[in-house]
């Protein structure tokens, strides 16, 4: 099976070329929205991490909003994602609220765990958005389990997760891409190469690209550029196409760059200031934005970024305005109450796209 590339291409001021005939002008336009609100989710929620609003330390996604948004407006409704600390967008794509995510962020009680996390490891159970753990890759299994389930019960679904590039050493990411391979299982593996693992390159990490390791796996292995928002869209939108129906798994290999560091107490001086220089001239959103302002019918992108910041002050002072949760309400959720916890049909007025139905067609 042969592997595809499509490594990032030289920065320029030209915008990139147009990669997917399955997005509208009002799809485009979704997907900046939610980079857009991605990042200035991020940025406001550092600034109160750094006015102790925020608990515990603080991780964000800088300069690698396009991997998360582009591979969640290719999923569908019913489909479910893992999201993991650097996807903020695919919550966002999915509908979870601005205010939501930094009431989160904040421990306050109208965040997505009410109060029990004051971090990303959250998920909206009722968009179809499975709550993280720390231990990574781990969500690679949760994954793998559910599309086997999605298989034994005969239903056109798929799951996708993402994971990072210091995830390809644990045995963990051997075991789930075994087995969906062996069982040809509908579910999407999106690597987010950001070329660090904390502070370890990725030339310390593995002798070989991760993606040929699909060859010895059977399954299908695909790089892409991962500051194109609709590169990354069109790639996965392949893969679930595959999956549904019955061709099993993809890897995913989105080559991006984390911009800032680890987490916020994180210097990052072990990273060459020309690295960064590099990535700064090949940022997702200006891409996105060049490409928008050179449709025959423009964005204004400037009224666009307006109206997301707009959006964002508004849910700050929602979330500043929300209250505390209460201790008594601290074993609630603890134990199940009965015998299935539902996930919810994950159908959110989140995507044109998805709910015109164009997800699922091959």
């Amino acid at each position: 099976m042969a592997t595809q590339t499509a490594r990032p291409a030289a920065a320029a001021e030209e915008p990139p070329a147009d990669v997917s005939v399955h997005l509208t002008r009002t799809d485009r336009v979704d997907l900046l929205r939610a980079m857009l609100t991605m990042r200035i989710v991020e940025e406001r929620a550092m600034s109160l991490y750094r006015q102790g609003k925020v608990p515990g330390s603080f991780y964000d996604g800088y300069g690698q909003e396009a991997v998360s948004a582009g591979a969640a407006y290719a999923m569908a409704a019913e489909d479910r994602l893992c999201i993991l600390h650097r996807d903020l967008a695919a919550h966002v794509v999915r509908g979870v609220e601005p205010a939501r995510i930094l009431a989160q962020y904040m421990g306050r009680a109208t965040g997505v765990t009410g109060g029990r996390d004051g971090n990303v490891h959250f998920g909206a159970a009722e968009l179809g958005c499975v709550g993280m753990v720390s231990m990574l890759p781990d969500m690679m299994l949760v994954a793998t389990g559910m599309a086997m389930a999605f298989k034994l019960r005969g239903e056109a679904r798929a799951a996708l997760t993402f994971f990072g590039d210091g995830s390809t050493s644990r045995g963990d990411f051997h075991e789930a891409l075994n087995w969906a391979a062996v069982q040809r299982l509908p579910v999407i593996f999106v690597l987010e190469n950001n070329q660090y693992a904390y502070s370890t390159p990725t030339a310390q990490q593995y002798a070989v690209d991760p993606v040929e390791r699909a060859r010895s796996y059977g399954m299908p292995g695909v790089t892409v550029d991962g500051n194109d928002v609709e590169a990354m869209f069109e790639v996965v939108r392949e893969a679930r196409a595959r999956a549904v129906a019955g061709g099993g798994p993809t890897l995913v290999e989105a080559v991006t760059m984390r911009m800032h560091g680890h987490a916020a107490h994180d210097d990052m001086k072990y990273v060459p200031p020309e690295q960064l220089a590099h990535w700064r001239e090949r940022d997702p959103i200006e891409q996105q934005e060049r490409r928008l302002a050179a449709l025959s019918e423009p964005v204004d992108v400037a009224a666009l970024r307006a109206e997301v910041q707009a959006t964002v002050d508004a849910a700050t002072e929602e979330a500043l305005a929300a209250p505390m949760p209460d201790p008594a309400t601290v074993l609630d959720g603890v134990f199940a109450e009965g015998d299935a916890i539902p996930l919810g049909d994950g159908r959110a007025p989140w995507s044109g796209f998805a709910a015109a139905g164009a997800g699922r067609e091959a």
